[in-house]
Protein backbone atom coordinates (compact mmCIF):
# COMPACT_ATOMS: atom_id res chain seq x y z
CA UNK A 1 0.00 0.00 0.00
CA UNK A 2 1.48 3.32 -1.09
CA UNK A 3 1.72 6.12 1.46
CA UNK A 4 0.72 9.66 0.68
CA UNK A 5 3.28 12.47 0.81
CA UNK A 6 1.67 13.81 3.96
CA UNK A 7 1.81 10.39 5.66
CA UNK A 8 5.48 10.00 4.77
CA UNK A 9 6.26 13.47 6.10
CA UNK A 10 4.42 12.63 9.36
CA UNK A 11 6.36 9.39 9.73
CA UNK A 12 9.63 11.27 9.29
CA UNK A 13 8.61 13.94 11.82
CA UNK A 14 7.51 11.28 14.32
CA UNK A 15 10.76 9.37 13.91
CA UNK A 16 12.84 12.54 14.22
CA UNK A 17 10.89 13.68 17.28
CA UNK A 18 11.50 10.40 19.12
CA UNK A 19 15.18 10.24 18.26
CA UNK A 20 15.91 13.93 18.90
CA UNK A 21 14.29 13.83 22.33
CA UNK A 22 16.00 10.59 23.35
CA UNK A 23 19.49 11.14 21.95
CA UNK A 24 19.85 14.87 21.45
CA UNK A 25 19.50 16.93 18.32
CA UNK A 26 23.09 16.85 17.17
CA UNK A 27 23.81 13.18 17.91
CA UNK A 28 21.10 11.80 15.64
CA UNK A 29 21.96 11.19 12.01
CA UNK A 30 19.62 11.46 9.05
CA UNK A 31 20.37 7.79 8.34
CA UNK A 32 18.94 6.87 11.76
CA UNK A 33 15.86 9.00 11.19
CA UNK A 34 15.25 7.53 7.74
CA UNK A 35 15.64 3.99 9.10
CA UNK A 36 13.26 4.69 12.03
CA UNK A 37 10.71 6.23 9.64
CA UNK A 38 11.01 3.32 7.22
CA UNK A 39 11.99 5.55 4.31
CA UNK A 40 15.09 6.00 2.21
CA UNK A 41 17.40 8.91 2.84
CA UNK A 42 16.45 10.17 -0.60
CA UNK A 43 12.77 10.21 0.42
CA UNK A 44 13.71 12.11 3.56
CA UNK A 45 15.46 14.75 1.44
CA UNK A 46 12.35 15.07 -0.73
CA UNK A 47 10.55 16.37 2.37
CA UNK A 48 13.35 18.25 4.16
CA UNK A 49 16.30 19.99 2.50
CA UNK A 50 18.61 19.42 5.46
CA UNK A 51 18.85 18.17 9.00
CA UNK A 52 18.51 21.79 10.14
CA UNK A 53 15.17 22.08 8.32
CA UNK A 54 14.02 18.78 9.82
CA UNK A 55 15.01 19.94 13.31
CA UNK A 56 13.07 23.18 12.88
CA UNK A 57 10.00 21.38 11.50
CA UNK A 58 10.10 18.86 14.34
CA UNK A 59 10.32 21.61 16.96
CA UNK A 60 7.55 23.63 15.30
CA UNK A 61 5.31 20.55 15.34
CA UNK A 62 6.16 19.87 18.98
CA UNK A 63 5.50 23.49 19.89
CA UNK A 64 2.03 23.40 18.33
CA UNK A 65 1.19 20.30 20.37
CA UNK A 66 2.56 21.76 23.61
CA UNK A 67 0.76 25.09 23.22
CA UNK A 68 -2.50 23.28 22.40
CA UNK A 69 -2.03 21.28 25.60
CA UNK A 70 -1.54 24.48 27.61
CA UNK A 71 -4.64 26.02 26.02
CA UNK A 72 -6.56 23.05 27.43
CA UNK A 73 -5.58 23.92 31.01
CA UNK A 74 -8.57 25.21 32.97
CA UNK A 75 -8.48 28.95 33.56
CA UNK A 76 -8.76 29.72 37.22
CA UNK A 77 -9.47 32.92 39.10
CA UNK A 78 -7.09 31.53 41.74
CA UNK A 79 -3.40 31.83 40.97
CA UNK A 80 -2.46 29.14 43.52
CA UNK A 81 -4.68 26.62 41.72
CA UNK A 82 -3.18 27.57 38.35
CA UNK A 83 0.40 27.27 39.61
CA UNK A 84 -0.26 23.96 41.39
CA UNK A 85 -1.74 22.50 38.19
CA UNK A 86 1.05 23.90 36.02
CA UNK A 87 3.86 22.47 38.15
CA UNK A 88 2.02 19.20 38.89
CA UNK A 89 1.76 18.70 35.13
CA UNK A 90 5.49 19.38 34.86
CA UNK A 91 6.20 16.75 37.54
CA UNK A 92 3.93 14.23 35.80
CA UNK A 93 5.76 14.84 32.52
CA UNK A 94 9.10 14.33 34.27
CA UNK A 95 7.91 10.95 35.54
CA UNK A 96 7.44 9.55 32.04
CA UNK A 97 9.92 6.83 31.04
CA UNK A 98 13.20 8.17 29.65
CA UNK A 99 12.24 11.80 30.27
CA UNK A 100 15.14 13.97 29.17
CA UNK A 101 14.06 17.47 30.05
CA UNK A 102 12.62 20.22 27.90
CA UNK A 103 13.56 19.81 24.28
CA UNK A 104 13.32 23.51 23.49
CA UNK A 105 15.87 24.35 26.16
CA UNK A 106 18.04 21.40 25.15
CA UNK A 107 18.17 22.46 21.52
CA UNK A 108 19.12 26.02 22.50
CA UNK A 109 21.96 24.63 24.62
CA UNK A 110 23.09 22.17 21.93
CA UNK A 111 23.10 24.96 19.35
CA UNK A 112 24.40 27.72 21.64
CA UNK A 113 27.16 28.64 19.20
CA UNK A 114 24.77 28.79 16.21
CA UNK A 115 22.62 31.82 16.99
CA UNK A 116 20.97 31.95 13.56
CA UNK A 117 19.97 28.29 13.48
CA UNK A 118 16.28 27.86 12.55
CA UNK A 119 15.70 25.43 15.45
CA UNK A 120 16.87 28.06 17.94
CA UNK A 121 14.38 30.52 16.47
CA UNK A 122 11.58 27.97 16.95
CA UNK A 123 12.71 27.32 20.54
CA UNK A 124 12.72 31.05 21.29
CA UNK A 125 9.27 31.47 19.75
CA UNK A 126 7.95 28.50 21.77
CA UNK A 127 9.28 29.83 25.09
CA UNK A 128 7.75 33.23 24.31
CA UNK A 129 4.40 31.56 23.58
CA UNK A 130 4.52 29.71 26.90
CA UNK A 131 5.33 32.95 28.71
CA UNK A 132 2.46 34.70 26.90
CA UNK A 133 0.11 31.89 27.96
CA UNK A 134 1.29 32.23 31.57
CA UNK A 135 0.85 36.00 31.42
CA UNK A 136 -2.74 35.61 30.22
CA UNK A 137 -3.50 32.91 32.80
CA UNK A 138 -2.11 35.05 35.63
CA UNK A 139 -4.05 38.07 34.35
CA UNK A 140 -7.26 35.98 34.49
CA UNK A 141 -6.35 35.28 38.13
CA UNK A 142 -6.00 39.05 38.58
CA UNK A 143 -2.32 38.87 39.48
CA UNK A 144 -0.80 42.37 39.29
CA UNK A 145 2.07 42.80 36.84
CA UNK A 146 1.18 39.46 35.26
CA UNK A 147 3.95 39.77 32.63
CA UNK A 148 6.65 40.13 35.30
CA UNK A 149 5.20 37.27 37.36
CA UNK A 150 5.08 35.06 34.25
CA UNK A 151 8.76 35.78 33.65
CA UNK A 152 9.53 34.72 37.23
CA UNK A 153 7.45 31.54 36.87
CA UNK A 154 9.32 30.72 33.66
CA UNK A 155 12.60 30.97 35.54
CA UNK A 156 11.27 28.65 38.22
CA UNK A 157 9.98 26.20 35.60
CA UNK A 158 13.29 26.08 33.74
CA UNK A 159 15.20 25.66 36.99
CA UNK A 160 12.86 22.90 38.16
CA UNK A 161 13.25 21.05 34.85
CA UNK A 162 17.04 21.29 35.00
CA UNK A 163 17.21 20.09 38.61
CA UNK A 164 14.69 17.27 38.03
CA UNK A 165 16.84 16.12 35.14
CA UNK A 166 20.08 16.39 37.13
CA UNK A 167 18.82 14.81 40.34
CA UNK A 168 15.96 12.65 39.06
CA UNK A 169 13.77 14.12 41.80
CA UNK A 170 10.33 15.41 40.85
CA UNK A 171 9.96 17.24 44.16
CA UNK A 172 11.66 20.21 42.53
CA UNK A 173 8.39 20.89 40.69
CA UNK A 174 6.49 21.14 43.99
CA UNK A 175 9.17 23.41 45.46
CA UNK A 176 9.00 25.61 42.35
CA UNK A 177 5.19 25.76 42.63
CA UNK A 178 5.46 26.88 46.24
CA UNK A 179 8.07 29.50 45.33
CA UNK A 180 5.87 30.75 42.48
CA UNK A 181 2.89 31.06 44.81
CA UNK A 182 5.02 32.99 47.31
CA UNK A 183 6.21 35.36 44.59
CA UNK A 184 2.69 35.96 43.33
CA UNK A 185 1.27 36.51 46.84
CA UNK A 186 4.07 38.91 47.84
CA UNK A 187 3.79 40.92 44.65
CA UNK A 188 0.00 41.11 44.98
CA UNK A 189 0.13 43.04 48.24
Amino acid sequence: MKRSKAQTRERILDAAYGLFWRQGFLRVSLDEIAARAGVTKRALYQHFRSKDDLMAATLAHSSRLAIARLQGFPRSPRSDQLLDTFFADLAAWASTPRWSGGGFTRVAVELADQRGHPARAIARKHKAAVEDWLTDALAVAKVPSARDRACEVMLLMEGAMALMLIHGDRRYAAVAAKAAQTLVRRRSR
